[in-house]
């Protein structure tokens, strides 16, 4: 199957009706304007713009951003023009290239802080509409995966200007996966060594841990069960750079890290969170000060979840996290689990959510003393 009739495949499980046309015609218009030109791994150009579109669909968007997503690249890289794009798919997905371009011609130079918090406020007040942000986010994934193929000095100055910028705003967004993922790759490309250390170490560490984690959920979902709250539980890695960040900013020792997993359980209502946290602080001693409760006060992304670090079994620390299944949702695809369009929103309605999610990110981040938490 090609990657052209699986986005025409999967578009519709998520926005029933959709104009798969524009699809093909986008495509085809792609494929033209980027004919003869390759990327640095020696793929011709046009794997780029379908990947991100593939992208794009992974994260639920409406076809007018897939659509978007494989025209992003043709302002900027072909001789096609905004008036070419108004007049083939018409103002809205042009805005969108247009919006994409924009953003991509960006000046960034600088590591200091400073320098990264001004270019996060040009980067979201630039992009009116948060779809544009979506695309640019799908781009800089795909470049990141690709970041082998380009000279080692080329490669580290995006995985840094990633980390700098384009991660942190996966964060605000609420895309918790991509986020982990953009810093993971960036990890690796500005610190080889140490990325490929630390992985054999987590991969031995978790093979010792494995069980103890096994036992944890075991004694967990027994009681649980018993109380009549239903649940799902699982392990959950932590991703490679939030271990090595905790290492370096805490000048902690790979050997003094206990929590490479945190368990995570997801109930069928708030009201069960509560009773799961009650639970679980009967079963284990709670580590002093680790106790958040984000349901009751979510963060500017829309994240919910109690947040807890017990004393487990073995005498190790356990971090626990406690959410609803639409919490975990939102948790890991953050805006995007909003975009849907089965939520029958209209346009207008999604332009002003789109709005109002900018108009907080901006607020909030103006509100930082430190650009960091950003």
């Amino acid at each position: 199957m090609t990657q052209l009739q699986t986005l025409i495949e999967e578009i519709p499980k998520y926005q029933p009706g959709a104009d798969l046309e524009l699809v093909r015609r986008a495509y085809r218009f792609s494929e033209v304007s980027h004919r003869g030109q390759q990327r640095a791994s020696g793929e011709p150009y046009l794997s780029h713009p379908l990947e991100v579109a593939n992208l794009l669909v992974n994260f639920k968007m409406d076809v007018t951003t897939v659509t978007a997503g494989l025209l992003h690249d043709v302002l900027e890289d072909t001789g096609a023009t905004k008036a070419d794009l108004e007049r083939e798919f018409g103002k809205e997905i042009a805005e969108l290239v247009d919006g994409v371009t924009k953003i991509g011609k960006l000046a960034f130079s600088s590591r200091e802080e400073r320098q990264a918090e001004n270019f996060r406020k040009m980067l979201v007040a630039m992009a009116r509409d948060l779809r544009v942000l979506m695309i640019k986010l799908a781009d800089r994934l795909h470049n990141m995966r690709t970041l082998d193929y380009l000279a080692t000095e080329r490669a580290r100055k995006i995985a840094q200007e990633t980390l700098d910028i384009y991660a942190p705003l996966a964060h605000r967004l609420g895309m918790a996966n991509v986020k982990a993922e953009l810093e993971d790759l960036a990890l690796r490309a500005l610190h080889p060594e140490a990325y490929v250390d630390l992985q054999k170490r987590v991969a031995k560490r978790r093979l010792e841990r494995e069980a103890d984690i096994t036992h944890v959920i075991a004694i967990l979902e027994k009681k649980l069960t018993e109380v009549g709250i239903e649940s799902q539980i699982r392990g959950r890695p932590k991703h490679f750079y939030s271990i090595w960040k905790k290492m370096h900013e805490q000048g902690r020792e790979f050997d003094e890290i206990y929590d490479l997993t945190a368990v995570r359980v997801i109930t069928t209502s708030v009201r069960d969170c509560y009773g799961a946290l009650g639970v679980i602080h009967s079963l284990w001693k709670p580590v002093p000060g680790r106790f958040k409760d984000f349901i009751a006060m979510p963060k500017v992304n829309m994240y919910q979840s109690l947040h807890t670090t017990v004393i487990g079994p073995k005498g190790d620390p356990v971090e626990i996290q406690i959410r609803t299944l639409e919490m975990h949702r939102i948790a890991e695809e953050g805006i995007a689990a909003h975009w849907l369009y089965k939520e029958k929103k209209t346009g207008k309605d999604r332009l002003d959510q789109s709005l109002l999610w900018l108009r907080q990110l901006i607020e909030t981040q103006q509100d930082m003393q430190d650009p960091r938490e950003f």
